[in-house]
């Protein structure tokens, strides 16, 4: 999804524009282009607002269609009642995909495969990720050069999509359509996301949302199977949108480590799931999240909106690189758990 923005006569050259542009002086008098040399020698140049000298801006859906004919299918069909003002482009990135496979497969005399085609999972994410990055460079191709091609002036910023819970767990391709100019849901967790997509819905009666509602979360990256779509978000990542956000609170806002966690969550979920169910799920968070740590410091800037938000830049300033297994604090764990196994699972006591 691109969002357009028209910039201010005078081209993309920073410098020239400014110059030609009013500003205020240190004094608060304001100063036109013929004062620029003298400005830009000795006085504090503050730009007159960019609102008052922008034009409209409008909004602009790109739909990518990759060699998975699910992504067509269900976000073409999600758009289908474009919202008013809104610029649809629908195109399909194939090609792209299978001359990149096919370089690869000149230069060392073997082609990747999807699982379900017979390749291995090391071929299976490859393939992914090829499709997932050409995102990125078809949608700031067509960021430059759209209003361009449509004879207009300006240019488009680039709008990520990523949600929080899936950059706490590092559910993204490192360079792919999570990389963005700005990304207006980066600090939202998928829940709250959700609901929000709702209320919009009803208050400003926008039936297109519905049918984004309704599709599965999925990243439409895999073939379909059975003319169904067989990857969806909480499959590939071994948990659920709303555990998510209750690993990240823990996590960030409770200070808690993986025993800590542990710790918390069997309380928590006692009535749900035993001790050894827990630590699996705890385990498996942890793995996660320390192998993909290093995705945050390239997160797309967004707007700052949830407590636990994992961006290393601005909001969460621990380490990137951790230990993935985490022996001392993953032994710890089994550790209360066979203790647990072996005097019941109701007595929690001496587990803190």
């Amino acid at each position: 999804m691109l969002r357009e923005i028209h910039q201010a006569p005078g081209g993309t050259d920073g410098g020239n524009v400014q110059d030609r542009q009013p500003y205020r002086d240190r004094a608060g008098r304001v100063r036109t282009g013929a004062d620029g040399h003298a400005a830009s020698l000795g006085r504090r140049r503050v730009p007159e607002p960019y609102t008052a000298r922008a034009q409209p801006l409008g909004v602009h859906f790109h739909v990518v269609g990759m060699v998975n004919p699910g992504l067509v299918g269900s976000a073409a069909r999600a758009h289908t009642h474009p919202f008013p003002g809104s610029h649809h482009i629908g195109l399909h990135i194939d090609p792209a995909v299978k001359a990149v496979v096919d370089i690869f497969s000149l230069v060392t005399g073997k082609r990747p495969l999807f699982a379900v085609h017979g390749g291995s999972s090391r071929e299976n994410l490859a393939l992914q990720n090829v499709q997932a990055r050409l995102r990125m460079v078809v949608a700031y191709l067509f960021a430059q050069l759209s209003l361009w091609a449509r004879g207009a002036r300006g240019g488009l910023l680039v709008l990520g999509s990523a949600n929080v819970d899936e950059s706490l767990l590092g559910y993204l391709t490192k360079y792919d359509c999570s990389s963005a100019d700005i990304n207006p849901i980066g600090g939202i967790s998928k829940t709250d996301l959700k609901a929000f997509v709702q209320f919009c819905m009803e208050r400003f009666q926008l039936p297109a949302l519905q049918r984004i509602l309704a599709a599965p979360a999925t990243a439409e990256l895999e073939p379909l199977t059975d003319g169904k779509v067989s990857q969806t978000d909480e499959e590939d990542m071994g948990m659920t949108y709303a555990e998510l956000s209750i690993y990240g609170r823990l996590r960030k806002i409770a200070k808690a480590g993986p025993y800590s966690m542990f710790c918390r969550l069997l309380t928590m979920w006692k009535d749900v799931c035993p001790p050894r169910q827990v630590a699996d799920r705890v385990r498996h968070f942890f793995s996660k999240y320390s192998m993909n740590r290093h995705k945050m410091t390239t997160l797309t800037p967004a707007y700052h909106a949830e407590s636990y938000s994992p961006d290393d830049n601005r909001f969460d300033l621990r380490p990137f690189l951790y230990h993935t297994s985490w022996p001392w604090q993953f032994r710890c764990i089994e550790d209360a758990v066979l203790r647990l196994e072996s005097r019941g699972c109701q007595d929690l006591d001496g587990v803190d």
